[in-house]
């Protein structure tokens, strides 16, 4: 393992070792698997400043749809035109079209270091004791590819990970197509292409787990899990009704809201 890894590796391990030592006598074998869980959320929420600005983002985009579709009408022979309106566009909302990624990217070097902390026999020149600590007696540095089968202990174990992330998937991929540009604002010819992108790409989280040790598959599926919580409780919806309240009516109206005070105090 290079130095580079190796640092955030080493880190980790005694953050996660000395949580699952602080739960064993609570937890007893389910400790590591708990602090894993911990860990997971501790990282969550150190994103979450992030996650809420991608939600705001897209909240923007919601309600920037109709708006984006007049302007590829309107301006569909001239392309640099149009991506000069799209981007005035963005700016005045304070967003873009790319304010949702940010958090996803930011989770991947985390989750590359729970992968690799339970694929190193060795962290800083030590063994890896975590690799010792079992969930349901399925050791959490094994992968669904090196058990003893699908039929075997280990494999239940995995299936049941598989079925619940399987169904988190399936809580985000609804929460994705409710949140999609409508056939009626949506590009021209893109509308097939990014629903089935939408429906599809969430369930990739359960092939990259059935190839990742058990302790980075619980890590996908307290991350995901989060997700839904902060969309639950924080989401698109939540955040336009904030946005709404909060941004002043343009000039005309607001000039003519005073109009009608005045009146209604003269009568």
């Amino acid at each position: 393992m290079s130095d580079l890894l190796g640092v955030p590796v080493d880190a980790a391990y005694h953050i996660v070792s000395g949580l699952t030592g602080a739960l064993t006598p609570v937890l007893g074998g389910l400790a590591a698997t708990a602090a894993i869980i911990v860990f997971t959320m501790a990282v969550r929420l150190l994103l979450m400043p992030l996650s809420l600005r991608a939600l705001r983002g897209q909240a923007a985009q919601a309600r920037l749809a109709p708006q984006l579709a007049a302007l590829r009408q309107r301006y569909a022979r001239q392309p640099e035109k149009l991506q000069r309106e799209m981007t005035a566009l963005y700016q005045r909302e304070g967003t873009s079209m790319f304010a949702g990624f940010g958090p996803l990217l930011l989770q991947w070097p985390f989750w590359s270091v729970m992968y690799l902390l339970f694929r190193s026999a060795q962290v800083g020149g030590q063994p890896n004791a975590l690799l010792s600590r079992h969930l349901l007696g399925v050791p959490l540095g094994l992968h669904w590819l090196s058990g003893a089968g699908p039929l075997s202990a280990s494999g239940a174990v995995f299936a049941g990970l598989f079925v619940v992330l399987a169904g988190l998937c399936w809580l985000s991929a609804r929460l994705a197509r409710q949140l999609a540009p409508s056939p009626a604002t949506a590009p021209a010819g893109t509308g097939a292409g990014l629903g089935a992108l939408l429906r599809l790409l969430p369930y990739l989280t359960v092939a990259i787990a059935a190839f990742a040790p058990l302790a980075a598959g619980i890590y996908l599926v307290t991350s995901l899990a989060w997700s839904l919580a902060e969309r639950r409780f924080f989401g698109p919806s939540a955040v336009a009704a904030t946005d709404a309240g909060r941004r002043k009516p343009p000039r005309g109206q607001e000039n003519l809201r005073v109009q009608a005070g005045r009146k209604t105090q003269k009568a």
